[in-house]
Order: C-alpha cells, then structure tokens, then sequence
C-alpha cells in the first residue's frame, strides 16, 4: 500500500518513538462506533443507465481491487461529492 506525505510522516514519528499510541476511552469508542455505522449505512437505492463499454470497463477495475463494481461506483460517487475526485478543465 503506497502512502501519502502526510500518512508517511506519522508512520515515520512513530517508528521514531515520537508518538505513542493511546487507547481510546469508553466514549470515544461509541462516537467511533456511530460514525462507522452511519458511513458504512447505504440506505438509498438508485438505477443509473450506463454505456455498457463504461460498465465493463467499471467491472474490470472492480475486479483488479478485488471490489463489487456496485461498491466502486458507490466509492466513486462519495469522492466526487467530497471533493476528492476533480474535474479535468479541457481546452
């Protein structure tokens, strides 16, 4: 798994002893515990019509990663609304 600057960094302080690793306490633990069930909760269901060369080509890269195809879109979707997928300017 490659790692971004900022994920190397802290896996770096940590191999050098800067950081240390804490448990979390009983309500941090619960918030945790919220927040993964409500991101990982997929309660809407949606039909899309797609070109059927980009379903391929969406199911190929699914199986590359080992993924459902239906989770790789989902993912995909959840990034662009996040702002972590952006927009090629063209011209």
């Amino acid at each position: 798994m490659k790692l971004d600057k900022e994920e190397q960094e802290i896996l770096d302080a940590y191999d050098k002893g800067a950081m240390k690793l804490s448990s979390p306490s009983k309500s941090d633990k619960e918030k945790i515990k919220s927040i993964a069930e409500k991101t990982f909760r997929k309660d809407r269901r949606v039909t899309i019509r797609l070109y059927d060369h980009d379903l391929k080509g969406i199911q190929k890269k699914a199986l590359k990663k080992g993924m459902p195809y239906q989770t790789l879109i989902s993912g995909m979707i959840h990034q662009y609304i996040e702002g972590d997928l952006v927009e090629r300017k063209i011209g």
